[in-house]
C-alpha cells in the first residue's frame, strides 16, 4: 500500500516585470508591455477559462501589473517597492526650486488660451519628466533611496500635469467645435 500525501505550496507571486517578460528596469518598451498584456488577457480571460473566479483574479492581476509599467512614475514607485524603498511616497516636496517652477508651470496651464501654448507646455513638461527619469535612474542604480523615493514625487506632479494638459487640449478642442450659431 502506498500513501501519497499531497502538499500544496502558494506559488511565489511573480513581480509585474516577470509577468510581461521584461527586465526589472526603469526603461522599457511600451510597444512589448502592450503586445505581453494582450496575449496574457487572451490567454486568461473569463469566458475561455474553466474556473472563472480564478480567470477574474488572474485578469484583474494582469490589468493592475499593466496600469503600474504603463507609467513613468508607477513604475519607478514599483521598482521602489521591490527594493522595499517605497515608504513615504506620498509626502510633500520640500525642494524649493522645484516648488517655485512647478507653480510656475501650474499657472501658465491654468492661463493657456491655445492649443500652440499648451503644445509649447507639453513639450515643457516632457523636458522634466525625462530629466527626472534620468535622475531616477541615476538615483535607483546609485542605490540613493531618499534622493530616488524625492524624484518619483515630482514624477508624479508632472504626469499629472501632462494628464490635465491633454484635458485641457480636449476640452479647447471641445470648445472648437461647438458653435452656438450652429442650426439645430
Amino acid at each position: 500500500m502506498y500513501l501519497f500525501c499531497e502538499i500544496v505550496v502558494d506559488a511565489i507571486p511573480m513581480n509585474h516585470f516577470e509577468r510581461f517578460n521584461l527586465p526589472v528596469a526603469l526603461d522599457l518598451s511600451l510597444a512589448t508591455l502592450k503586445s505581453e498584456f494582450l496575449k496574457l488577457q487572451q490567454q486568461y480571460h473569463p469566458d475561455k477559462a474553466e474556473d472563472k473566479n480564478q480567470a477574474l483574479i488572474q485578469s484583474s492581476d494582469i490589468n493592475q501589473a499593466y496600469k503600474t509599467l504603463s507609467n513613468i512614475d508607477s513604475r519607478a514607485a514599483y521598482l521602489l517597492a521591490l527594493k522595499k524603498q517605497d515608504h513615504h511616497l506620498d509626502q510633500s516636496i520640500n525642494d524649493f526650486e522645484f516648488l517655485q517652477s512647478a507653480l510656475e508651470i501650474r499657472e501658465q496651464l491654468d492661463d493657456a488660451q491655445s492649443s500652440d501654448e499648451l503644445r509649447s507646455l507639453k513639450q515643457e513638461v516632457q523636458q522634466w519628466i525625462d530629466g527626472l527619469t534620468r535622475e531616477f535612474s541615476i538615483d535607483y542604480y546609485d542605490e540613493d533611496w531618499a534622493e530616488a523615493r524625492d524624484v518619483v514625487r515630482k514624477l508624479r506632479f508632472f504626469v499629472k500635469v501632462m494628464a490635465d494638459i491633454d484635458k485641457a487640449e480636449d476640452q479647447l478642442l471641445d470648445d472648437d467645435h461647438f458653435d452656438l450659431d450652429d442650426e439645430f
